[in-house]
């Protein structure tokens, strides 16, 4: 089956951004603990692009069925993880980056690099690093994985953001710069 780009992000509801989401099934890493382990020999580098034994995965379809595999422990490992083994995947910034972003209803809606859209709220908040000069904002996305928020999209929260530099998604308020 070919791979179909998602629609654009601003074009979608609220509905229809939930309904995306839930479309994709990923598959229940959080429940499986397999005690065999190993080294991928895979590498997400800090500008999302993925490789492995030195060569670039250049398939989207693949980026998206391995980021599903995806799960970072309490230590910052990242792992890709199946029913029966574990592997290490080394991850220089973040797994995932986000690379668009609109509000829709009380919601802010991020597309990642996998064109998963992610809305930002309690369970998925928004964290401010680095300082004032060079801050770095990123987005939880599941089991401990994250998304940096690439420059454009954090120019576009800017627009979106009230005077003292924070936005609100699904109730939750959340500062665009480092504390």
């Amino acid at each position: 089956m070919p791979y179909v780009p998602a629609p654009d992000l601003a074009s979608l509801s609220l509905a229809e951004i939930a309904e995306l989401s839930a479309a994709r099934k990923l598959p229940p890493v959080e429940q499986w603990n397999p005690q065999d382990s190993g080294d991928s020999l895979m590498v997400i580098k800090a500008d999302g692009r993925w490789f492995h034994d030195g060569g670039e995965i250049r398939k989207p379809a693949m980026i998206r069925a391995f980021s599903g595999l995806l799960r970072r422990d309490e230590h910052g490992q990242h792992w890709l993880v199946t029913p029966h083994e574990k592997q290490s995947i080394v991850v220089e910034d973040a797994a995932f980056i986000a690379t668009d972003v609109t509000r829709t209803g009380d919601a802010l809606a991020f597309r990642l690099n996998t064109d998963e859209v992610v809305l930002s709220g309690p369970a998925n908040p928004l964290t401010a690093r680095g300082d004032a000069e060079t801050p770095a904002l990123y987005l939880t996305v599941r089991h401990g994985t994250e998304a940096r928020i690439n420059r454009s999209t954090w120019l576009q929260l800017v627009e979106l953001a009230d005077e003292d530099l924070t936005v609100t998604s699904q109730g939750t308020t959340f500062s665009l710069v480092p504390a």
